[in-house]
């Protein structure tokens, strides 16, 4: 049996099935990535063009889509998802994690039949992206969420990060796909087998996830103490050993914190937004969750991914759909770098330097495309193709992946999923600005948008400085102490050590298992009584 086996990592034991578990709510990530690199091909599709354009090129004698038409279809997805996301607060909560993402399937698969259906409406074509919409953005809250609950802490940031990882596979895929049918590209087979294939990769989450744990820490916020035990031993692959150390700290460390919360009650969404809140910095975290996954999608990624086949065939490229696979494969190779970042480096500097790296290659992007017409000279578009790979490169590395972390392991469990839907719903709407805003803004100053978001990148480098907290190789519960520490700077915080703990990945078993009593009394006791050495 999978739960009863284990790897050693960092010196402690991780159970096979939470890689497991990492890697079935990973295709979440992968539909995600697949839906979004699959538009950006399928706008140049002649058949899809004939049946969905409206607009008319007299020059050429052909149909072409008009920017609000072509932003409308594109972005209309990021609606639903964005409506998705609120709705997986609730699902979450209710159902548990497990059945959510089963619900979020099941959504998406329905919006992908809708868009097979079409005929000649581009409006049949949009609603079934939103209702595919509303699927993705369920899973887009529900898997960060479930994987930084069940993960162990030695592997969390690196099971969260596959989330981004299976993204960018998922836009590869679409790419692959896209460009191996552009050859009947004149037969309506071409992108009804596009979006075919779509629902039959969404199989395995939703049939996969029902054979892995339920997260422990759902169940335990439901009294059910015993199966958050099982749970917890089969993700340390200890289902014969629940009495092993490991476990039960774990175990007393999530006791301590729950019954600590029910002292103050559920939390309601307006708590998420009360600065006056009994959690530590809780509208803090609720602003830092949606702005940090706002601006991922203001970094520009998707600029290119949406648009980039189009922006590419505007630049004189001869094969755009081709240079998008170069995207896509640029986007995979560097997110394996991300997830040794994220476990090596942490989260801060990772984000901060990132986004700063961003910045400067959108800059020379933006400039060199403003001031030289890249269809007269060759050179130009590929400088360009070597700003967006360089772009590409760094958000993989850093921003992909560590946004996701991020929201999956800094909110407290009483509100988590209410403040990973709204951190989520930041995302969406940032991915839907995008969406909508760049075919019209690329059609009224072109090049020029890049330097809106290198401004974005920017802004990004500064919230993360001034705004988050390092939790690299923290328990959850842990994180939620380090924001309640008085005096504690974000661009200190990788100094703090939790109570009980010699270093953050080292627990004083003394201190553990020498007093129980004392260490219980401890856990109900105020955020006053953890005092810290702080280096300010």
């Amino acid at each position: 049996m999978l739960g009863h086996r284990s790897i050693k990592v960092n010196g402690a034991d991780c159970g096979i099935e939470a890689i497991l578990l990492g890697v079935i709510t990973s295709i979440g990530g992968f539909l995600f990535g697949y839906d979004t690199g699959q538009i950006s091909s399928m706008l140049l599709f002649r058949d899809f063009i004939m049946r969905f354009a409206t607009g008319y090129d007299p020059q050429k004698d052909e149909k072409v889509f008009e920017p609000i038409i072509q932003s409308t279809m594109v972005s209309l997805m990021s609606i639903g998802s964005l409506i998705g996301a609120l709705s997986g607060a609730y699902t979450s909560d209710w159902w548990g994690r497990r059945k959510s993402m089963t619900f979020g399937v099941a959504l998406f698969i329905i919006g992908n039949v809708i868009q097979i259906t079409a005929m000649y409406s581009w409006v049949h074509m949009m609603m079934g992206r939103f209702v595919a919409g509303l699927g993705v953005g369920n899973l887009s809250v529900g898997v960060p969420m479930f994987q930084s609950e069940c993960a162990p802490r030695e592997i969390r940031g690196a099971v969260v990060a596959s989330y981004q990882l299976m993204i960018t596979i998922g836009i590869l895929v679409s790419n692959i796909v896209c460009l191996g049918l552009k050859n009947i590209d004149h037969q309506d087979a071409s992108w009804r087998i596009v979006i075919g294939l779509g629902i039959g990769f969404s199989l395995p989450l939703g049939l996969g996830i029902l054979v892995v744990p339920e997260s422990p820490r759902w169940l335990a916020s439901k009294g059910d103490w015993e199966g958050a035990q099982i749970s917890l031993g089969r993700l340390r692959g200890m289902k014969g050993n629940l009495e092993n150390p490991l476990v039960q700290d774990d175990l007393r460390e999530m006791r301590g914190i729950l019954e600590k919360e029910k002292q103050v009650g559920q939390g309601g969404w307006l708590e998420c937004f009360d600065p006056r809140s009994s959690v530590p910095k809780l509208l803090w975290r609720t602003l830092l969750g949606f702005f940090i996954h706002f601006l991922q999608q203001w970094t520009g990624v998707n600029y290119f991914f949406y648009y980039g086949a189009t922006i590419f065939k505007s630049a004189g490229i001869e094969d755009p759909i081709q240079t998008q696979l170069i995207l896509g494969a640029v986007n995979v190779a560097t997110t394996f770098a991300g997830l040794w970042f994220v476990e090596r480096f942490g989260r801060r500097w990772p984000l901060f330097i990132g986004a700063i790296w961003q910045a400067a290659w959108l800059c020379v992007f933006a400039s060199i495309g403003t001031a030289i017409d890249p269809v007269s000279n060759s050179t130009v578009g590929i400088v360009l193709i070597v700003c967006a790979c360089m772009f590409i490169a760094s958000f993989a590395s850093t921003w992909g992946p560590m946004a996701w972390v991020v929201i999956g392991e800094t909110f407290p469990l009483r509100t988590r999923a209410k403040q990973a839907s709204i951190a989520t719903a930041g995302n969406w709407l940032g991915n839907f600005m995008i969406a909508f805003l760049s075919p019209i803004a690329a059609d009224a100053i072109n090049y020029a948008f890049g330097f809106v978001l290198v401004a974005a990148n920017i802004a990004a480098a500064l919230l993360v400085w001034f705004f988050l907290f390092e939790s690299r190789k923290l328990t959850l519960e842990n994180v939620d102490l380090m924001y309640g520490q008085k005096g504690l700077k974000p661009w200190n915080s990788h100094k703090w050590v939790p109570p009980g703990y010699i270093t953050r990945d080292q627990r004083d078993e003394a201190a553990f298992h020498g007093n129980d009593k004392g260490r219980n009394s401890e856990s109900h006791s105020g955020e006053d009584s953890r005092v810290e050495q702080i280096d300010v």
